[in-house]
């Protein structure tokens, strides 16, 4: 049985750092070596996935309202509308990750990534990619220009970061980065991204476990869901404020400290 504070601390860590460009996964492997936690298992995992979609979805919710109105047109083959354009762009977006995540499961090329020295390496490699795409991207595109090629790129981007340590969100800012989109609407964009692959893997891990939760199981996960969903809202309002007059490079500093950290931990 889980302690309290080990859900609040693996609930609001999740929280915090899905949405920041600086990895879950390379703060999650912390934890357990910082605190000697053991791993906190598949319902904790669906739970904090839960609390993070619904943050961005309270924090997006016009998007999203206008994103699910419009997918009876796009059944019916029709993308006449702004919400129908969104919905079928994010469709497009997800489609490389949902690929590439099957192929990774069906190797077990997935469980093999999964090592602390992967995540050092690709906090750093990655965080020096986001500084550069950030650097050298342009700030002439807004969310109203995302197009069918974009959306098939950063769905590519966001492909990249099935690999562990490279963070879901970071890769695909990147992307949008380099594609020339401003900083807050290239982070929006990632984030509207999100949704679908949020889904997609919560039903996933959802699947897997289902029939192995106990009521203090569920407990447990109704207070991860919660606490987690504060921390995102907490870190979204944040950082989408702060991308107004700040760029990406305080998560770069970041990303590369804790890179060299893991990398540590790894080779000693």
């Amino acid at each position: 049985m889980m302690s309290l504070l080990q859900i609040f601390i693996i609930a609001v860590v999740q929280g915090v750092t899905e949405f920041l460009p600086v990895s879950s996964s390379g703060h999650l492997i912390l934890i357990p070596s910082l605190t000697g936690y053991e791993d906190q298992g598949q319902v904790i995992d669906v739970a904090v996935h839960l609390g993070t979609l619904v943050a961005v979805v309270l924090f997006f919710r016009d998007d999203v309202r206008a994103a699910i109105g419009g997918v009876p047109r796009l059944v019916r083959g029709r993308v006449d509308t702004p919400g129908a354009r969104l919905a079928f762009l994010l469709l497009v977006a997800t489609l490389p990750v949902v690929v590439a995540g099957f192929v990774l499961n069906a190797t077990g090329l997935d469980d093999a990534l999964r090592s602390i020295t992967v995540i050092g390496w690709t906090m750093i490699i990655f965080g020096v990619v986001l500084y550069l795409a950030d650097k050298r991207g342009g700030l002439t595109k807004h969310e109203g220009d995302w197009s069918l090629r974009d959306a098939v790129i950063m769905g590519l981007w966001q492909a990249l970061a099935l690999i562990p340590g490279t963070s879901r969100s970071g890769a695909t800012i990147s992307g949008a980065r380099a594609l020339g989109y401003a900083r807050e609407d290239g982070a929006k964009l990632a984030m509207l991204m999100s949704i679908p692959t949020i889904i997609a893997s919560g039903t996933l891990l959802g699947i897997e476990v289902v029939g192995t939760a106990n009521v203090a199981a569920a407990r447990d996960g109704l207070i991860a869901a919660a606490l987690s969903c504060v921390a995102a809202l907490l870190a979204l309002s944040l950082m989408m404020r702060l991308l107004k007059s700040v760029s990406f490079t305080p998560y770069v500093i970041y990303r590369i400290a804790l890179g060299g950290v893991l990398l540590w931990i790894a080779y000693s």
